[in-house]
């Protein structure tokens, strides 16, 4: 399986016009001062789906070959990648299947399920999804979606660099959140050709770090998947983003749950944007290492916005942790406290 190049970026570009607008990239002067850089944001949240792998979805279905098409496809997800199938599969008619983890995020089920795609809940994890996921696609003769070992995936999701370097040409940095890692690696391939001095970052949580330890050891490695954050929720690496993150990654960083939520808040205060977990994970890794990036022209892509009324309470609770200022004792206390008074935004 070849990563895609170029060429195939351009051409989903040209497929995706029909179907996405291309999403803004803004600065906030109350996001730079907290993070003493100056901060863009990509703004995937505003994607119909609220998430980035919007873009995947409609490149692969708009692609498939038509016989394969009326047979159908599966896919398993904790999520966004579940609606980004399901979205695009309504768009084309194709019938749908998506596997996830029991007790999914409600309002990312309900979304698949409003889409019209039937929801298969297996599992107490992403892991635990994908061989329920492959035995239905045998099972039923359709077409099993990786997360992220497709090729045309990547492709769709690299038209959000394309755009991100074309708003914002002359960037130091790029901090890419890795769930599966397909926004890691297509961020990699675009800026290789379009923004060679920029540095691309992974970052993936401390507590779900197989794609880290893989990109680390240079072979595909399991590891516990204890993280809340759903979107970046994987116990394993996945073979072909980690080939274009191996050849091209400038970093890749480990950030804590209690960071993330903190960022979460940070953007709804600084730049009034709602963010899950995943969407404010690239946020947290600049905000968890000041001096790496200050005085620095940093993107950070908001990836999602489909955050649980479970999560905003918890990023609320965090107070003054958005700015990184609370200790992990701190932050600890503030949940608690959010807790026991039902504390809103």
């Amino acid at each position: 399986m070849e990563p895609p190049t170029l060429a195939d970026v351009l051409d989903a570009q040209r497929l995706l016009a029909a179907h996405l607008p291309p999403t803004p990239t803004w600065n906030y002067p109350a996001l730079d001062a907290t993070a003493g850089a100056t901060v863009f944001v990509k703004h995937e949240n505003a994607q119909p789906t609220g998430a980035f792998k919007v873009r995947g979805g409609i490149t692969l279905l708009s692609r498939l070959d038509p016989v394969v098409r009326r047979r159908g496809v599966v896919g398993y997800s904790t999520g966004n990648h579940a609606q980004s199938l399901a979205y695009a599969a309504q768009l084309f008619g194709v019938p749908c299947t998506i596997v996830m983890p029991e007790h999914p995020n409600p309002a990312k089920a309900d979304a698949v399920r409003r889409l019209g795609a039937e929801l298969v809940e297996h599992g107490a994890t992403f892991d635990d999804a994908a061989p329920h996921a492959r035995a239905l696609a045998d099972e039923r003769g359709m077409r099993l979606v990786s997360a992220a070992n497709e090729p045309d995936i990547i492709a769709g999701v690299a038209t959000a660099y394309a755009e991100l370097f074309a708003q914002q040409p002359h960037l130091d940095a790029v901090v890419v959140p890795v769930g599966s890692g397909s926004g890691a690696a297509a961020a990699c391939l675009v800026a290789a050709a379009l923004a060679p001095g920029c540095e691309v970052i992974a970052m993936q949580a401390a507590d779900s770090p197989a794609a880290h330890d893989s990109w680390r050891d240079g072979e595909l490695r399991q590891r516990p998947n204890r993280t809340a954050v759903e979107g970046l929720a994987t116990g394993s690496g996945f073979a072909l983003p980690q080939r274009v993150m191996r050849e091209r990654l400038a970093d890749f960083v480990l950030v804590d749950d209690d960071q993330i939520a903190a960022a979460q808040w940070c953007l709804m205060c600084d730049a009034h944007t709602l963010a899950e977990g995943a969407g404010a994970a690239a946020l947290a890794a600049v905000l968890a290492d000041p001096d790496r990036f200050a005085g620095r022209r940093v993107a950070v892509v908001c990836t999602g916005g489909n955050a649980s009324e479970a999560e905003i309470r918890r990023s609320a609770g965090l107070g003054d942790a958005a700015a990184g200022r609370a200790t992990v004792t701190d932050v600890a206390a503030a949940r608690s406290r959010a807790d026991v008074v039902g504390a809103r935004p």
